[in-house]
């Protein structure tokens, strides 16, 4: 019984030394997130339809946008 007081009496002791340590630490700094990427300008395909980025479509002479070289050949619909 004497000796299960004593390591009590230890664990508590070294429980309030270690747990201030802890508490004493600055938590950690949080990263600001990552600033969201500028909008990109989504045109429609003249031929089918499907929507891309302005700067990945494939324009004619006429001007209109499609969304690769075989829609460009084929024309609009």
């Amino acid at each position: 019984m004497k000796y299960l007081l004593v390591f009590a009496v230890v664990g508590i002791v070294l429980w309030l030394m270690f747990g201030r340590e802890r508490r004493a630490a600055p938590p950690p700094k949080r990263r600001r997130p990552a600033a969201p990427a500028a909008p990109v300008e989504m045109v429609a395909c003249a031929h089918c339809g499907v929507h891309l980025p302005a700067d990945e479509a494939v324009a004619d002479a006429a001007g209109r946008r499609y969304c690769g070289e075989a829609h460009r050949l084929a024309g609009p619909r």
